[in-house]
Formats: C-alpha cells, sequence, structure tokens
C-alpha cells in the first residue's frame, strides 16, 4: 500500500506533464484559423520564426504561407475584421517603424517585427489586406491609450500580400 500511493501519484504526474489526459496545443493553422478566421491550409509554409517559450512565453513570431491559387485573397477580402491597405499607423509602426521629425524633434517607434539582427519579418508590401488583433488584458477598456502606447505588447498583425500571394501571420508578446 506504501509503494502504491506514490507509484499512482507518479503516473498521474507524468500523463499530465506528456499532456495525455488533455487535448494538445491547437497546431499552428490552427490558430491562424481561430484568430484570424483564414483557413491558410491550402497554402504552403514559405518560412517561420519564433522566440517565444521563454519567461511567461514573451517573444515574436512570424510564419509566412504562399498560394498558388486566389483562395487566401477571397477569404481574406471578405472576413470581417480585415482592412484594405494602406496599413494604419499603429500596424505600420507594428511593422516597419516609424519616424516623425519636426524642427526641434525627432521620434521614432519600432519596427517590432524584426529578428535578431533587426531585420523586418515582413517586406514592404503594396497591395494587400491586414488585420491587427490587440490581445492585451487592457485592450477596450476606458481610459486605454492604445497598444503603442502601454508598456508591454501582446498583439497579433495578419497581412495578405496579394501581388506575391503571400499570408503572414505575426504574434508579439512582451
Amino acid at each position: 500500500m506504501k509503494r502504491t500511493i506514490p507509484a499512482i501519484f507518479l503516473a498521474l504526474s507524468l500523463c499530465l506533464l506528456s499532456g495525455c489526459l488533455g487535448g494538445g496545443v491547437p497546431d499552428q493553422m490552427d490558430q491562424i484559423k481561430q484568430q484570424t478566421g483564414i483557413d491558410v491550409s491550402g497554402g504552403t509554409e514559405l518560412s517561420q520564426y519564433d522566440t517565444h517559450g521563454g519567461f511567461h512565453g514573451d517573444g515574436i513570431s512570424c510564419y509566412a504561407y504562399t498560394f498558388s491559387d486566389d483562395s487566401c485573397l477571397q477569404q481574406v477580402s471578405q472576413a470581417d475584421g480585415w482592412s484594405a491597405f494602406p496599413l494604419d499607423e499603429t500596424a505600420e509602426t507594428l511593422l516597419y517603424g516609424v519616424t516623425e521629425e519636426t524642427e526641434t524633434t525627432m521620434f521614432s517607434a519600432g519596427p517590432y517585427f524584426t529578428d535578431g539582427e533587426g531585420a523586418c519579418l515582413v517586406p514592404p508590401i503594396e497591395n494587400g489586406y491586414y488585420r491587427l488583433i490587440d490581445r492585451h488584458s487592457d485592450a477596450g477598456k476606458p481610459g486605454d491609450k492604445g497598444l503603442l502606447a502601454r508598456g508591454s505588447f501582446n498583439c497579433t498583425l495578419a497581412v495578405y500580400d496579394a501581388d506575391a500571394a503571400v499570408f503572414y501571420f505575426c504574434e508579439l508578446d512582451t
């Protein structure tokens, strides 16, 4: 009896740690569809970059999928929450950065979706659609000054390049 209880406890602990008792983490394509409403399963993964996994899961990720037809374009052009280019100021700052200069001051912010060497993860896009999802706990609360005014970011930015038929799914968690 003395050995049975620790053995049962050990077996349950191992099952919980390995995930065999519950549903697993959704794969990347499922996560994209859940957040953006876009099914990218008809595309081919072009690239992936992910630094998540450290303290509190902070990091940057960016996945790119290319399409040989217009199936993704049809989805993003008709889906709720998507906007046609040009990018708004927040999305522009996150993807490519902005610099504003006056006679007396200079302000610069971003880009935030960059690799370890500071290169933008999404190339310049002229024609397409985007969807910015603010996942921060303060988003939409009274007095919230917006995504870029906070001390931490939790957002998703999905972008579709209509000229190259490439879908980008980027997440930033700080």
